[in-house]
């Protein structure tokens, strides 16, 4: 499946289809999904590019970017 959505339905759908074992492909821009870099931040991504609303809405995906 390939997911091309970006804030929180469409990704929060194709996160559930991903956790019940769905082959998903999140397609980003180059610059990533604007997403990443919203807080909370662990203490080790001193960068600030991948934030934990990113990541509990993305888990269980596979990543491309595209232009």
């Amino acid at each position: 499946m390939v997911d091309l959505t970006q804030m929180l339905a469409g990704p929060f759908c194709t996160q559930v289809l991903a956790d019940h074992g769905a082959d998903v492909i999140k397609v980003e821009a180059m610059t990533g999904d604007g997403t990443r870099l919203t807080a909370p931040f662990c203490e080790d991504d001193t960068l600030r590019e991948y934030g934990g609303y990113f990541q509990s809405v993305n888990r269980n995906k596979r990543s491309i970017a595209s232009t």
